[in-house]
């Protein structure tokens, strides 16, 4: 089957809708990206443009379908203890006593919030801790949930984690690993868009938002912010992704460490 080709005025169309929906910036160079994600749901639909997909993902009856689209359209590539700095960071912070809560905002398929949840367990054990782990992406959600992952995707996960809380396949899932079902349960997984209000989630101790921002302009950056930061404990820490700086975005955190700052 010939592959259809988006026209530049189509491409500003998708532009628009998802940053309406999640405050995403699709520059020109991600149109080739827009064309492999959605090029399959033209086919699904026996549609001959992406125009005629505009269309549909228009009408109120595909409410499904465009959460499918904005799904395909915002997932993100991750691992476990990505940027592992962070995690020996976490560590140093840990504190028994009133119930520790991390936030993994733009949380993907699930790796970062395991990861968070294998470095509490071990030094809270059954002591009170919480991990909160949001996406904009059902779809992804989800895979988090199962906490179902090729080997392959596993690398960083170190060997007395690997026996504590994994899993490894045998037969028909030779080659999968599954996160162990007493840590699966202390995540909890939720859909939230950042881009817009948020609800009453508590506060938390640590906030980590990694590898998200770099798709953000400068003011929607300011804005998911500024929601974010009153659920950060006075004395609590902001984590953003190496490549990401809070210049010019927040003036009222301390830089600690690279990508790591406090709120007074």
């Amino acid at each position: 089957m010939e592959t259809i080709q988006i026209s530049d005025q189509e491409f500003t169309q998708f532009q628009r809708l998802i940053y309406q929906i999640a405050g995403i910036s699709l520059s020109a160079a991600k149109k080739a990206l827009v064309c492999g994600r959605l090029g399959k749901r033209l086919s699904h639909h026996r549609l001959r443009s992406y125009g005629e997909y505009f269309n549909l993902l228009s009408d109120d009856r595909h409410r499904n379908e465009l959460q499918t689209a904005v799904d395909l359209l915002t997932t993100n590539e991750t691992y476990f203890f990505r940027e592992p700095k962070h995690f020996d960071f976490l560590r140093q912070q840990i504190k028994p006593g009133k119930t520790f809560r991390v936030w993994s905002a733009a949380c993907s398929s699930g790796e970062e919030p395991y990861s968070i949840a294998m470095v509490l367990s071990d030094l809270l054990g059954d002591s009170p801790w919480e991990v909160v782990a949001s996406d904009i992406s059902t779809r992804v959600l989800e895979k988090a949930r199962n906490g179902h992952y090729p080997l392959d995707r596993t690398s960083g996960i170190a060997r007395e984690h690997l026996s504590r809380y994994c899993l490894k396949g045998v037969g028909s899932q030779q080659g999968t690993l599954l996160v162990e079902k007493t840590l699966r349960n202390r995540v909890n997984f939720m859909q939230l868009n950042l881009s817009k209000s948020l609800p009453a989630l508590g506060e938390f101790d640590l906030i980590f938002l990694r590898n998200v921002m770099i798709y953000f302009d400068l003011e929607t950056k300011r804005q998911v912010v500024k929601r974010m930061l009153p659920l950060l404990k006075s004395g609590g820490h902001f984590l953003i992704g190496h490549s990401e700086s809070l210049n010019g975005v927040v003036d009222s955190l301390q830089a600690v460490a690279p990508a790591i700052y406090r709120k007074p």
